[in-house]
């Protein structure tokens, strides 16, 4: 049997570039462990957060499925920091776990192209450099003209509690043994990586009357822009909010010896996330936060599991019993599920093209958590590129890169291609520089026209986007009309004001506007001068980024460049001089000299 495109493991990464591949008219094969673990959340119940609502936003302009289906299944929504400018605010959702993977295994199976099968992948067949099919632990093998790898954390997993380490993936499952090892037989180099996940909590063991209420918002909230309510905003699921205490901090402090990060069992441990911490980690390092935050989120109301947020650990056990009890409001909870951590192997992404093709094997693409990042979404916005481009790929097209100004996926990927990972990778809007550009209610006009001319996006979906930029068209040219003689203004310019909404003025409008489209007119006019500064810095990037460097340049050739440039730009072989720029030890200078250099392929 043969494909065009084979997708390994179907987690957030793999349904995304399964759907993606097979949507573009690939004939695909999805390959995972487990059928019932596709599009599992083997973490937290939510979907979205700071800097990743808006991946999840930008995921559903590319035409993927992520938003739609977190839509679909609801428990809470909210929008963070909505007291805050455009440029930080994000959505958040609790997700039903159970309905979650059941409507994304709905929606695979009724993919044309799409074909779901369990194993695991054992080895990659190769033919001059290029890929051409896989072979199973059972020894069958499979042909392709390209694969995608999404396999999370199953790389040789191993569990770790307290002293006992257990080879296994997430839930007890099977581990993928042999792949890394190949892989590195291959020439990947190979990274060992650690995360962690905190206990469940039986709900009716706590005493929620002792514990601050969250609700999410009350308001209409979707991740995808279709729009489409599947939940009813006035009925959600609360979370609650408790802190850790002096008592918990002490049994953690007095049990450190017990813990797997730092009792020393092991000779050699993973790197764990710098921005995701146990909560050992947090105790340790920051000995002068008197207490720490947590959130109690239910998983699903199919079952009674309560995710305890922030309090990932490695603890035996019995400790693990006396940290939870210490807490307020769960004095008596039972424990359902024991947390652990999980280590587990994934390659250096330096190795891979901003395209996601790796640049050791032709038309071999990777994505996810073997990238060398943390987190559903991040997962999630690699699998739909590596899709688009395994099948650009095939067609012989160009493949979709997104700029640091075009998304947050662009910075993601920019990111971990120029300046690579020693940990698990997280998005935060810090990375961003160009956030202001890049918000959560203008993804679909920053990426959906890009989507549709490479072949994803639904002729409906395309249209709802024209019809969106019309009317964005017709009200700013209807607001220069309405005026205020008293200010000496129209309500263009009027809208610049901070105290100013749009929303108070609808009553002077000729027709009703969509509220998105109300919205996108205000965030223009009332943040004008800072958009435009924006965008101009973005051109300057844009501008290096047209500045290609040949895939064949010998480095070596390019005098007076000092040594640990040469060796960076070796390493990585950015695609233009604006990646150049970007890489670590690689210095304004370095970047004179390459340019001086290149000025004979430029025609300059």
């Amino acid at each position: 049997m043969k494909y065009d495109i084979i997708v390994v493991g179907a987690g957030h990464a793999g349904c995304e570039a399964a759907l993606a591949t097979a949507r573009m008219g690939k004939k695909t094969l999805l390959i995972t462990i487990n059928k019932e673990n596709i599009a599992d959340m083997p973490c937290n119940p939510s979907i979205g957060g700071s800097a990743k609502g808006i991946v999840v936003r930008e995921i559903d302009a590319l035409g993927g499925e992520m938003g739609r289906n977190a839509d679909k299944t609801l428990l809470q929504i909210k929008m963070l920091n909505s007291s805050k400018g455009p440029a930080v605010r994000s959505l958040r959702s609790q997700a039903d776990k159970v309905t979650y993977k059941k409507e994304m295994l709905k929606t695979l199976e009724a993919t044309n192209n799409l074909t779901i099968k369990e194993g695991v992948v054992a080895d990659l067949l190769v033919d001059n450099n290029k890929i051409t099919g896989i072979t199973t632990e059972d020894g069958e093998t499979i042909n392709c003209d390209a694969c995608i790898l999404t396999t999370g954390t199953y790389l040789k997993a191993d569990i770790l509690v307290g002293d006992n380490r257990t080879p296994e993936g997430p839930h007890g499952e099977k581990r993928a043994n042999f792949l890394s090892d190949n892989l590195e037989k291959l020439g990947f180099k190979i990274l060992r990586l650690k995360t962690g996940t905190p206990p469940r909590i039986e709900r009716s063991s706590i005493d929620f009357s002792e514990l601050s209420r969250e609700d999410g918002d009350d308001e209409e909230l979707t991740f995808s822009f279709d729009n489409t309510l599947y939940y009813d905003y006035k009925n959600q699921e609360p979370c609650y909010l408790t802190y850790t205490n002096e008592r918990t901090h002490k049994i953690i402090m007095d049990n450190l010896d017990k813990s797997a990060m730092y009792g020393g069992f092991y000779e050699k441990l993973g790197t764990g996330p710098r921005y995701c911490p146990s909560i050992e980690d947090k105790v340790v390092r920051f000995k002068d936060k008197e207490r720490h935050q947590l959130f109690l989120e239910p998983e699903s109301m199919y079952y009674d599991d309560i995710y305890l947020q922030g309090f990932s650990t490695s603890m035996p056990h019995d400790v693990q019993e006396d940290m939870v009890h210490s807490l307020k409001g769960l004095e008596h909870a039972k424990i359902l599920k024991y947390a652990y951590a999980i280590e587990y192997d994934a390659i250096d992404p330096l190795q891979l093209k901003p395209s996601l093709e790796t640049k050791v094997i032709e038309n071999l693409f990777t994505a996810g958590q073997i990238n060398g990042t943390s987190g559903y979404e991040e997962a999630a916005g690699q699998g739909v590129i590596a899709g688009i481009n395994a099948s650009l790929k095939l067609d012989n097209k160009d493949p979709l890169i997104l700029s640091r100004s075009d998304a947050y996926i662009g910075v993601l990927i920019d990111d971990l291609v120029t300046k690579g990972t020693i940990e698990p990778y997280r998005l935060l809007t810090s990375r961003a520089e160009f956030r202001l550009l890049l918000r959560s209610d203008n993804a679909d006009l920053r990426l959906s026209e890009k989507a549709y001319n490479v072949g994803l996006l639904s002729e409906e979906r395309h249209n709802k986007l024209l019809n969106k930029l019309k009317q964005m068209e017709e009200l700013e040219e209807e607001i220069k009309t309405i005026t205020f003689p008293q200010y000496k203004c129209n309500l263009s310019e009027y809208l610049k004001r901070p105290e100013v909404k749009i929303t108070d003025y609808v009553d002077k409008l000729s027709k009703t506007y969509d509220k998105e489209v109300l919205e996108q007119v205000e965030i223009n006019h009332k943040y004008e001068g800072y958009i435009a500064k924006a965008k101009k810095e973005a051109e300057k990037m844009i501008k290096l980024g047209k500045k290609q460097i040949p895939d064949d340049i010998d480095y070596s050739k390019v005098d007076n460049l000092a040594t640990e440039a040469r060796q960076k730009l070796e390493k990585v072989r950015p695609r233009t001089i604006d990646q150049a720029t970007r890489i670590s030890g690689v210095n304004p200078s370095d970047i004179a000299i390459l340019m001086v250099y290149l000025k004979r392929f430029y025609n300059e």
